[in-house]
C-alpha cells in the first residue's frame, strides 16, 4: 500500500470503520430508503440525493408529478429517474425477500440485472450502504486514484461497462487482500484521498 494510503489507514481508520458500523447496524426499516439513494446518485451529487430521498419518504405516496418536482432541482435526469422511482414500489418488495439469504455477489448482479436505474456500481452501493463490507463502489475516480497511486496498470477508461467493472473489481479484490482489508473499507479510503470527504 502506497505512503499516502497508509497514512490515512493511520489516520482516518477510526472514522472509516465506524461509517462502516453504522452501515452494519442500520435498521430494516431504513433499507428503502438507501435503495431510493441508490437510484439517484449516478452523476449527481450525493447530498442533494439524500434530500430527495428525505423529501421523498415524506409523500404519501408516489405519482409522477410530486416525484419530479422533487427530483427536479436535487438530480440530473429527473425525468429517467422519476420513472425509477415510481417503478421501485413494486420492485423493492421483491428485493426485500432476496436480501434475505442471497449470497453478496449472487444478489449484487441480480441487482444490476433487474433493478431499473441499477448497474453493478448501483447495486454494489446500495449493499455496502446496508452492511455488506465486501464491495468496492468503483467509478472513474476510483480507479484514477488506484491508477495514481500504483495499484493498477494501463490508462483509466472514461466508462465501465460490466466486462471492465468486472475486470477492475478483481484486481481491487487482489489488492484487498494483500492488504487484508474488505473492499467497502479501502473504497473509503481511496474516496476520502480523491475527496477529502468520508460520504455515503
Amino acid at each position: 500500500m502506497k505512503k499516502e494510503l497508509l497514512f490515512l489507514y493511520k489516520t482516518k481508520k477510526g472514522a472509516i470503520k465506524s461509517r462502516i458500523e453504522k452501515f452494519k447496524s442500520l435498521p430494516e426499516n431504513q433499507y428503502q430508503k438507501e435503495f431510493l439513494f441508490c437510484l439517484l446518485t449516478p452523476q449527481s451529487n450525493a447530498k442533494k440525493c439524500w434530500e430527495a430521498v428525505e423529501q421523498l419518504s415524506k409523500l404519501p405516496s408516489f405519482n409522477q408529478s410530486s416525484v419530479s418536482s422533487i427530483l427536479k432541482t436535487k438530480t440530473r435526469f429527473h425525468n429517467n429517474k422519476t420513472k425509477y422511482i415510481l417503478e421501485s414500489k413494486e420492485t423493492w418488495n421483491i428485493v426485500k425477500k432476496k436480501l434475505e439469504n442471497a449470497e453478496t455477489i449472487e444478489l449484487r448482479n441480480y441487482l444490476a440485472e433487474n433493478v431499473k436505474g441499477y448497474g453493478l456500481k448501483e447495486a454494489s452501493h446500495f449493499l455496502r450502504n446496508i452492511g455488506f463490507e465486501n464491495l468496492a463502489i468503483l467509478d472513474r475516480h476510483i480507479l484514477r486514484t488506484l491508477h495514481e497511486n500504483g495499484l493498477i496498470e494501463g490508462d483509466v477508461p472514461k466508462s465501465l461497462d460490466r466486462k471492465r467493472y468486472l475486470k477492475y473489481e478483481k484486481e481491487m479484490e487482489k489488492i484487498c487482500t494483500l492488504a487484508n482489508l474488505p473492499q467497502g473499507e479501502l473504497d473509503f479510503y481511496l474516496w476520502y484521498l480523491k475527496t477529502g470527504k468520508v460520504l455515503k
